[in-house]
């Protein structure tokens, strides 16, 4: 690509950060330059927010019709899966799941909360008394 062909379409990302980029200058020569997006990118990222989104609003849903605890919706809030949940906590993966349960979480100790509330920078009272 040349460098006055490089994309220049604001994007979601616009004033946080921009891409390197390797073009070709007007003597052929490759060079990186700075691009602030591209449209299709854009739409992809878009399209990635939406499916977090809906992500986040289904285990709203779920805490709220007590099918899972609020751990289940922080660590989707959080773009958090299991490993990732299980490397900040200590906690087995299989020990997280047991506290995605209503009645298991309603009984965790303050220092287990405690230990989730800092994974997921939020308070104890935040934790316990979600109401998303």
């Amino acid at each position: 690509m040349k460098k006055e062909d490089l994309p220049q379409d604001p994007s979601a990302l616009v004033g946080v950060t921009r891409e390197v980029c390797y073009v070709k200058d007007a003597s052929g020569k490759y060079v990186s330059d700075l691009s602030t997006g591209w449209d299709v990118k854009k739409q992809a990222l878009d399209n990635a927010w939406d499916d977090i989104k809906e992500r986040v609003e289904g285990a709203s849903a779920k805490v709220k019709n007590g099918e899972v605890s609020p751990v289940f919706y922080f660590m989707e809030l959080k773009l958090m899966d299991l490993t990732l949940l299980s490397g900040y906590t200590g906690f087995w993966k299989w020990t997280i799941k047991r506290h995605f349960k209503p009645s298991v979480f309603k009984n965790l100790s303050d220092k287990k909360l405690a230990t989730y509330a800092k994974a997921f920078d939020i308070t104890v009272k935040e934790l316990k008394n979600f109401n998303g």
